[in-house]
């Protein structure tokens, strides 16, 4: 039996695009590559300690005095200080919060018109689906052909594998609203916009946001994999302690990823409960 040529297909695809899409590649390079260089060089540029206190006044805002996040908050920002990962830090947390905005920015809308239509429900979960079973490392490969090494095929990578679980939650947060208050809505004469806008979203807002929590989450998971191609951050340092085979170097790096995941899910989890209250 004669095999499929699917290898030499998706060969054939990359390199046509390579060779004929760099006026669609190269803007979004140039314009990813802005946003996260001025990012990175304005959180470097703020001095640790006021970005501390900015971080743990926040944090104390949004659990309302509540002062274990807090404290946690603190302690474990100094001790990335302490550890030389500062710097890294800041270029990782660029990196998650680029990716994670533009997944966001993209996958709520494309939730809500899912909810709309069943049709584009069943075309898209497919996709998604897709997304989110391909290897991580998979991603890596066309990122890099259509937009070379650095943080720009990082924040590719991150996208597309991050993107899904606002997009799932968004439509499954709008179609659990009562249809008793869709019609209540519809009675009163309000518009589609209006429904949306006064009624589904922010019914829907609590499962919006665990969304949002997981997409930042799976953002962060990407920074090891996206050192892989040139993204700079504590990915680098996790990266070259394996290969290296430096246990105490790995263990402090991967220390600072944990505390920095652990307070960007509890500042998540915070401001939905704030905006809820």
């Amino acid at each position: 039996m004669k095999q499929i040529p699917i290898v030499e297909w998706a060969d054939m695809l990359v390199a046509w695009l390579r060779d004929n899409a760099e006026w669609f590649f190269d803007p979004i390079k140039n314009f990813l590559d802005g946003i996260v260089t001025g990012l990175s060089d304005t959180l470097i540029a703020i001095p640790p300690l006021i970005f501390i206190l900015i971080i743990v006044a926040l944090t104390i805002f949004l659990t309302r005095k509540k002062w274990g996040l807090s404290v946690f908050a603190l302690f474990g920002l100094l001790l990335i200080q302490n550890l030389g990962f500062w710097e890294q830090t800041m270029l990782t947390l660029s990196l998650i919060l680029t990716s994670s905005s533009i997944s966001i920015l993209i996958g709520i809308p494309i939730g809500i018109w899912m909810s709309k239509d069943k049709t584009v429900q069943n075309l898209i979960t497919p996709i998604l689906d897709f997304m989110q079973t391909m290897p991580a490392f998979v991603y890596l490969i066309p990122a890099v052909s259509f937009f070379g090494i650095g943080m720009v095929p990082g924040i590719i990578a991150s996208v597309i594998f991050a993107m899904p679980p606002v997009v799932r939650l968004t439509n499954l947060g709008i179609r659990q609203v009562s249809t008793e208050l869709i019609e209540a809505a519809n009675a009163f004469g309000s518009t589609p916009m209006q429904k949306l806008m006064k009624v589904q979203l922010p019914l829907a807002k609590n499962t919006i946001m665990a969304g949002v929590n997981q997409t930042i989450m799976l953002s962060l998971s990407m920074v090891v994999i996206a050192s892989m191609i040139g993204a700079d951050g504590l990915g680098v340092e996790v990266f070259r302690a394996v290969t290296r085979n430096e246990a105490g170097e790995g263990f402090a790096s991967g220390l600072a990823i944990v505390i920095l995941a652990m307070i960007l899910d509890r500042i998540t989890q915070a401001l939905n409960k704030k905006s809820h209250a």
